[in-house]
């Protein structure tokens, strides 16, 4: 039997289909639990519990190392949205740091073995990046009003070009909302997708017989090691990309470049 490297992204329904339960089903669509949704709902539980836990005494004096962990993540967010947004940033901290979070506590816990990735589903990535989308887009009617349709012919270009220019720019900006999200969904499914397809090829050749195919069978696997800190950095860079980019359509929407 050949198993395929993209069966982890398989999402299984934990409800089985019940025909007869009408809340269940909204038209062509059956509402039932997967994996995703236990490993989102344990993580967004696990942090606001840690958060709970640290804040709810005000902190310590002496912080512990959650303490400290949690201040360096608020630290790190302030300090993003204070260089990308500046002053005007602060009403969206809290927009910010959750999607923060969010995305870092998802795509790593995607690394530990037999959990699921969430963020390397179309959907979530693609809802995450449409909400940014939507924000920013309202944010930017809310500040400038009409005057925010300026940002589709950019100040001292030749009138010539309007039609070619508005066309190009609404395109542009249209293409985040997509770029958004196909950028994470990308990047986690295909560097999880790498560390199965050399891993099954690694556990295969410590099955197969012979004493040499046996031993260089350890270098696949010493490659799947070192595959592992990297996607634990990729989890980690993907969350700050995602981050960084927000902020900087913000930055856009509000300041109007």
């Amino acid at each position: 039997m050949v198993y395929s490297p993209l069966e982890q992204f398989a999402l299984n329904p934990l409800i089985p289909w019940i025909p007869f339960v009408p809340f269940l089903h909204v038209g062509p669509f059956y509402l039932t639990f997967t994996q995703a949704h236990i490993y989102m709902s344990v993580s967004v539980g696990l942090f606001v519990a840690l958060l709970w836990a640290i804040t709810v005494r005000g902190g310590l004096i002496l912080p512990s190392r959650y303490q400290v962990g949690v201040e360096a993540i608020y630290d790190f967010v302030n300090t993003l949205i204070r260089e990308q947004i500046g002053k005007k940033g602060k009403p969206f901290f809290p927009f910010i740091f959750c999607l923060f979070t969010f995305l870092l506590c998802q795509n790593l816990i995607g690394m530990i073995p037999y959990s699921y990735t969430t963020t390397s589903q179309m959907v979530i990535t693609f809802t995450l990046s449409t909400t940014v989308f939507l924000v920013m887009t309202f944010v930017g009617f809310e500040t400038h009003g009409i005057h925010f349709f300026a940002f589709l012919f950019p100040p001292g270009a030749p009138l010539q070009l309007a039609p070619f220019l508005v066309v190009i720019e609404f395109v542009s900006y249209m293409f985040r909302a997509i770029s958004l999200g196909v950028r994470l969904f990308a990047n986690m499914m295909a560097g999880h997708t790498l560390v199965k397809i050399i891993s099954m090829f690694g556990w295969k050749m410590l099955k197969a017989s012979g004493f040499i195919v046996k031993v260089g069978a350890l270098v696949p696997m010493a490659v799947v090691f070192a595959l592992i800190f990297l996607e634990v950095g990729v989890a980690c860079l993907q969350a700050y990309v995602f981050t960084i980019l927000t902020c900087i359509y913000l930055n856009d929407a509000i300041h109007l470049h």
